[in-house]
């Protein structure tokens, strides 16, 4: 009993340990500490208390997301170059249960707090794929349904959607993130920016009334076909969908008519840019200045 009580203590101190020294490297790179002096921290502490009765570091994955939450550029560009795509593996189920639960974590994290600038580096670092099916494999992957994150089994593209965040979808979508892949539910991307704009009490100029209509513009171009559930929708409340989204889009999503000679010229436009121009698209190219 003496001997059981003693490595009980011993496993609590040990645990607490890791704790401290978790703690310790969220404020360092909260702090934007040099990226060097945050490899020596991480590769010299203990941070999870597994649970097989083993302590260990954090791997180049677990600190990526780190440096994605605080926003720390320069220690994700020194994890994607040391590491590459290493530096994107999942993290283990000890560091968060939510983030072993996303497919993609750091695409989604990126999302999520809008890293315009390191998602760039994750999409950049993608090269390192030595397959190409394994690239596009991790950009449209879902995750499981997790109980304590909404963002469970949804791929990137849709989060961009239903956070509205259209400069993240844009670089998503450039580097070949598939427009159609649905959630659990059943639904594309596409539907959740519908069902955003179909609410009422939106105030039509607004920042996020603007967020709605680029991400709808984004994604109609770079969908040559239109695969939604909402379409029937739609088609029942024709006068309502043509003062959300115009007639000329209306007609499009419907099924009515074809799209525009201009949105087929800007979709054949799009697709010829390289990937890593898309961000700095002049402002008459960009979906919120021209009419879908």
């Amino acid at each position: 009993m003496g001997l059981q009580r003693c490595e009980g203590r011993s496993h609590y101190k040990s645990e607490e340990r890791c704790q401290r020294t978790s703690l310790a490297f969220y404020q360092a790179v909260r702090d934007q500490l040099p990226a060097w002096l945050l490899e020596d921290m991480r590769t010299m502490e203990a941070f999870h208390w597994e649970d097989d009765g083993q302590a260990r570091t954090f791997s180049p994955s677990e600190a990526l997301l780190y440096a994605l939450v605080h926003d720390h550029r320069p220690y994700a560009r020194h994890l994607l170059t040391r590491f590459s795509v290493v530096a994107l593996d999942a993290p283990s189920r000890s560091f968060h249960c939510c983030c072993a639960a996303l497919a993609a974590p750091h695409l989604a994290l990126a999302v999520r707090y809008d890293r315009v600038a390191i998602l760039k580096m994750i999409l950049a670092s993608l090269k390192g794929f030595p397959v190409e099916g394994e690239r596009r494999g991790f950009l449209d992957r879902r995750g499981e349904a997790c109980p304590h994150d909404a963002d469970g089994g949804k791929t990137a593209v849709r989060l961009a959607c239903d956070l509205l965040r259209p400069e993240c979808l844009l670089l998503l979508l450039g580097h070949g993130a598939c427009p159609y892949t649905a959630d659990l539910a059943g639904d594309a991307p596409l539907d959740s920016v519908l069902r955003v704009i179909g609410r009422e009490g939106q105030a039509p100029d607004s920042a996020e009334a603007r967020g709605r209509r680029a991400c709808l513009g984004y994604l109609l171009l770079f969908m040559p076909k239109l695969h939604y559930r909402l379409r029937q929708q739609l088609v029942l409340k024709p006068e309502q969908w043509q003062g959300l989204v115009g007639t000329e889009a209306f007609h499009w999503l419907a099924g009515v008519s074809p799209p525009s000679l201009f949105i087929k010229a800007m979709q054949t436009l799009v697709r010829s840019i390289p990937a890593e121009r898309l961000d700095s698209l002049p402002g008459f190219l960009k979906p919120i200045d021209f009419p879908l």
